[in-house]
């Protein structure tokens, strides 16, 4: 979403702050990544929810330059927590999406950066350190800056559900209910494919897939690929079409067609 009342002046330092944020972020994780010092910490009580170094790391150095530029806006983290915004906004980190791949050594992790107000993120990044790619959406822009330089980002018109790309983390998505509303579109479509945690939102965005749908995600997850999606074109919502919640469904679509068949495969 674009928000209209940000002044030229706050735009420009909201923009600036979160390069810098990418940019330290990336310095803190890429000496972790395919380091054979790199230790796991299990979060969940059940299961495998891990966290390393490098997302504390990198979640300390972002929050510790917000407290300094921006002490008056809010954070969540997925590490750390949150703290309550006396401006308005508040910034909301992952820092790094896809733990898993990054303990693995595979490359398509990536930082999360999102700024939001009462309205919702409006403001995203979804940076690939090791790739050396930037996602960038809102306030009117939509940018990829990587290897082949830098392109404007735009979703892709598919019309028809049949020939869409479809992308999810996890095979077993959700409970057993939310996997088989998963399965109604994915029999439905050209292409599913798994994997990837934040980079299928940012191919998403680029124009080379046509939808994500997921379940279970956090604010953290999901708040910088809605502000980038929606930059570009797209739609972001939950299961049932409103604004995504506290069910962590999520249905991300390149176009607003694609997006009211996909609701009707998942509603049955």
């Amino acid at each position: 979403m674009t928000d209209r009342s940000i002044d030229a002046a706050l735009r420009a330092e909201l923009l600036s702050v979160i390069e810098q944020l990418a940019d330290l972020a990336r310095d803190a994780t890429l000496p972790w990544f395919r380091n054979t010092r790199l230790d796991a910490d299990n979060k969940a009580e059940v299961g495998f929810d891990p966290v390393t170094q490098a997302d504390r790391a990198a979640e300390s150095a972002m929050r510790a330059h917000l407290e300094k530029l921006r002490p008056d806006d809010g954070i969540l983290g997925e590490e750390f927590g949150s703290k309550d915004s006396v401006s308005g906004l508040t910034w909301i980190l992952d820092p790094v999406d896809g733990t898993r791949g990054f303990l693995a050594g595979t490359p398509c992790w990536g930082v999360l950066i999102a700024v939001a107000n009462e309205n919702g993120p409006f403001l995203g990044v979804i940076d690939q350190p090791f790739i050396g790619e930037r996602f960038f959406g809102g306030l009117g822009a939509a940018w990829v800056m990587g290897p082949q330089g830098r392109t404007q980002l735009a979703t892709r018109a598919t019309a028809d559900l049949g020939n869409a790309i479809l992308f999810t983390t996890f095979p077993e998505i959700g409970s057993p209910q939310e996997y088989a509303a998963f399965q109604r579109v994915a029999r439905n479509v050209k292409l599913t494919r798994y994997g990837l945690d934040c980079y299928a939102y940012a191919l998403l965005a680029a124009g080379h897939i046509d939808l994500v749908i997921e379940a279970g995600l956090k604010p953290y997850d999901i708040a910088a690929p809605i502000a980038l999606i929606e930059a570009s074109g797209g739609i972001v919502t939950n299961w049932y079409g409103d604004a995504v919640d506290a069910t962590g469904q999520v249905v991300a679509a390149a176009n607003a067609t694609l997006h009211a068949q996909a609701l009707d495969r998942l509603r049955g």
